[in-house]
């Protein structure tokens, strides 16, 4: 009776160990990765890119550099050089300073609507929305004789899985004088003209502890 015992004793527990490690084993082929992908590893991300702005009217170079808060908002400089380009657009300069707002990121992650698929999410969340003051420069005028607005979207593809490292930016948009807001009236390029600048630009995550400014150590 004892061996017998003792026998349906190891079996239960044997049968438990086993029971116990498959389902260990499901949790693990389950888990959910890292939902921000690395995008909450710092608080600023700081973004210099090259490229061009295309234009019904010609091709300029472009540069571009931006600071973002968490991935969320942030400002921007956009400045285009048409003098690298032969028969290039009217205006031959212009500098973009502005904001922009990607509302997708903390909305998605907060929520748990990730993908898990880092290049789709990084791509998704990099939707944004863009406005800026223009200056730009007539052919043989001064630099910033010519004021105006920018409106714009913005994505952002990247070709590593990581926020970190070089991307592909598509931003494009309208832009308008001040004269044309003012008088509704379109004599020009200069006073309403669509563009579209592709460039190549490289990411870096930066942590500044700007989130967690106001903390205090625990005691």
């Amino acid at each position: 009776m004892r061996w017998a015992f003792d026998a349906s004793v190891l079996a239960l527990l044997a049968s438990s160990a086993v029971g116990l490690g498959a389902r260990d084993a499901r949790a693990q082929d389950t888990a959910p990765g890292e939902p921000s992908h690395g995008r909450v590893d710092g608080d600023l991300t700081l973004v210099v890119g090259a490229g061009a702005a295309v234009l019904p009217q010609g091709v300029r170079a472009e540069g571009e550099l931006r600071l973002r808060y968490l991935e969320t908002a942030g400002l921007f400089a956009a400045y285009e050089e048409a003098a690298l380009f032969e028969g290039a657009a009217d205006p031959q300069r212009v500098l973009a300073l502005g904001g922009e707002l990607r509302p997708l990121f903390l909305a998605r992650w907060l929520q748990g609507y990730e993908s898990r698929r880092a290049r789709l999410d990084l791509a998704l969340d990099s939707l944004g929305l863009e406005l800026a003051a223009v200056l730009a420069q007539r052919p043989g005028g001064p630099f910033g004789s010519e004021l105006g607005l920018q409106a714009g979207l913005g994505i952002e593809v990247p070709l590593l899985e990581q926020p970190s490292g070089p991307w592909i930016g598509l931003h494009g948009g309208v832009r308008w004088s001040d004269a044309a807001l003012a008088s509704g009236v379109v004599r020009g390029a200069v006073d309403r003209a669509a563009f579209l600048a592709v460039t190549l630009a490289w990411h870096e995550l930066v942590v500044a502890h700007l989130v967690d400014v106001g903390d205090e150590a625990p005691r």
